[in-house]
């Protein structure tokens, strides 16, 4: 079932966060509308439909987004993402290729609105953090690295590491020097920006707060500043690539001619955009959420991105989904609602309708620029290093993302990083780990013997299963049994504490009774204790319960005892 939280926070709407929302809404604009431009250059499109891409899916995620603050727009992976998927069916700035971009979108708002209704939330599970991690700091290099060819005024083509670097490399001979001065100054003024205009603010009397939210809009002043220079010079007759004239007005909303033939190629890409966008966005909402102790709803989150995405679609945008910077400025700026949201839109409307003659002489450069800047500090280097300190697998997991995404592409790199982490799972239960346990002195808890000091029984062995017990490891534990029968030959009772085991299928089942004959042959009962309540039900309905040769102990350190009483600490020698 659609909902639409609207109608929830609307009924409670204060007339005071109006000013909050009002005041979030022009400092948001002001950051989005050169992302909207420069993201929509990434992904290879006219820059109007960048601002296309950011009216309507604000007001559909108003609707029908969970988050109060989040800010839904084009975003680097995603712009980078939708430049591979659609350069694969269109050439870049034919009527094809902004038409194969426009259902791309659409069909992302399908799948997504079509995953909510599913309610299949859990997706955002589906990658690892370190996966994510690698995936976007690979893209992050990929995409300032594919800029480069706007900061040198050169002609680049490629989506992968090495076929940009060679064409770079084959026409750095037709560098224009006017565009590297703009380039690189402008790169310089955004870095320096970020580190060292808040300081120079505060020092002139703002509040911290306002400080670094000014400080954010860095890109707006180097806007204006290029552009006057830009058309002052005349620098575009020496070779500087500008924007151009760019179409006043709005498209009206429409259903453009749909091409199943063409539907069917892009799906794939459809589903990939919208499960890294989604996942994107809902780090992003569960993050600022939690800071005013509200939450979203990731199945409600996919049905509001779906609606955006529709939308964008509709309005003759490209794929968006919440980005992290735009959404932290919302929140930082006082943005209470989502009504925040609406007045960008209506700003960013108003914006194409009057304002875009004066984006012509706007410098492609100072857009590259602006992604640079903006990508570079989604290069995570400490979450490398604390991976591989970490977790060997999910640092193999991560690296291989990172080298699919820079060396193929970042589609198969998405799915390199999707496989390494299903197989790692599908390695780490089908080789669980089994402990022969023993009480720790003086407690009633039971710890590996390897790991700890502990007090074990000559004749009742005590093992601990860690892992669900399922077709891909059940062998594993009957031959853990089979191997330790030989180590210990002189035993009349195995417990298998269950605590560990939260699920059991069919082949689970099969192992335990094959264990319990195999002991039941050498004499030896068959125990189970601290099963926890489901996977108890399923035995039961098996009637494993009757089969078994031993008991099912509720608690570990009862069967113990009970089958040993010399554990008992008043038995024990001092």
């Amino acid at each position: 079932m659609i909902r639409a939280p609207i109608l929830h926070w609307i009924r409670r709407y204060d007339h005071r966060y109006l000013t909050d929302d009002a005041v979030a809404a022009v400092i948001v604009t002001i950051m989005l509308i050169p992302q909207s431009l420069a993201y929509a250059m990434l992904a290879g499109l006219p820059p109007e439909v960048g601002l296309y891409a950011s009216i309507l899916p604000l007001i559909a995620y108003a609707l029908f987004g969970s988050s109060m603050t989040l800010a839904v727009g084009p975003v680097a992976v995603v712009s980078l993402m939708t430049a591979a998927a659609v350069s694969q069916v269109a050439a870049p700035g034919t009527p094809e290729y902004l038409g194969a971009a426009i259902l791309l979108s659409l069909l992302s708002g399908v799948v997504l609105i079509g995953l909510g209704i599913a309610r299949a939330g859990f997706l955002a599970n589906l990658l690892s953090h370190p996966v994510i991690s690698g995936f976007i700091s690979a893209s992050a290099v990929l995409i300032a690295i594919s800029q480069l060819k706007h900061i040198l005024g050169v002609p680049v083509s490629g989506h992968d590491l090495p076929a940009i670097v060679l064409d770079l490399w084959r026409h750095l001979d037709q560098t224009n020097g006017p565009t590297v001065v703009i380039g690189v100054i402008t790169i310089g003024f955004l870095f320096w920006v970020r580190s060292g205009l808040k300081p120079v603010l505060s020092r002139l009397g703002l509040t911290p707060k306002l400080a670094d939210i000014f400080a954010k809009t860095g890109p707006v002043l180097a806007i204006i500043v290029t552009t006057g220079c830009v058309a002052g010079w005349q620098l575009h007759e020496q070779g500087v690539a500008i924007v151009g004239l760019i179409p006043e007005g709005l498209p009206i909303p429409h259903l453009p001619p749909l091409d199943f033939t063409l539907a069917r190629e892009l799906i794939p890409a459809a589903i990939l955009i919208s499960i890294v966008g989604f996942v994107e966005s809902v780090s992003v909402g569960h993050t600022l959420a939690a800071r005013r102790r509200q939450r979203i709803e990731p199945n409600q989150e996919l049905i509001g991105l779906g609606a955006a995405n529709l939308a964008s679609g509709l309005g003759g945008g490209f794929p968006v989904t919440g980005g992290f910077s735009r959404s932290v400025v919302n929140f930082d700026a006082g943005a209470q609602t989502p009504l925040a949201g609406v007045f960008t839109a209506v700003m960013i409307a108003l914006t194409a309708l009057f304002l875009t003659p004066l984006f012509e002489y706007l410098p492609r450069a100072v857009l590259a620029a602006t992604v640079i800047v903006a990508v570079l500090s989604l290069v995570d280097f400490k979450s490398i290093q604390r991976v591989w300190v970490f977790s060997k697998s999910d640092f193999t997991a991560m690296m291989a993302t990172i080298a699919v995404v820079l060396l193929v592409g970042v589609e198969a790199g998405i799915l390199a990083g999707i496989a390494f982490s299903i197989a790692f799972l599908v390695a780490k239960i089908a080789r669980p780990h089994v402990a022969i346990i023993g009480n720790v002195p003086g407690t009633q808890h039971y710890r590996n013997h390897l790991r700890h000091t502990v007090i074990q029984s000559q004749s009742v062995l005590a093992i601990r299963f860690d892992e669900m017990l399922f077709f891909l490891n059940s062998h594993t534990l009957e031959d853990a049994v089979a191997e330790l029968l030989t180590e210990t030959p002189v035993l009349t009772d195995l417990v298998l504490q269950c605590a560990a085991i939260n699920e059991i299928d069919a082949s689970g089942l099969e192992a335990l009774e094959s264990i319990n004959l195999r002991l039941e042959s050498l004499s030896i009962r068959f125990h189970l204790s601290e099963v926890k309540g489901p996977v108890m039900d399923r035995l039961r309905r098996a009637g494993f319960e009757q089969l078994l040769t031993g008991q099912v102990f509720l608690s570990h350190h009862d069967a113990m005892l009970t089958l040993d009483p010399s554990l008992a600490p008043s038995n024990q020698e001092p």
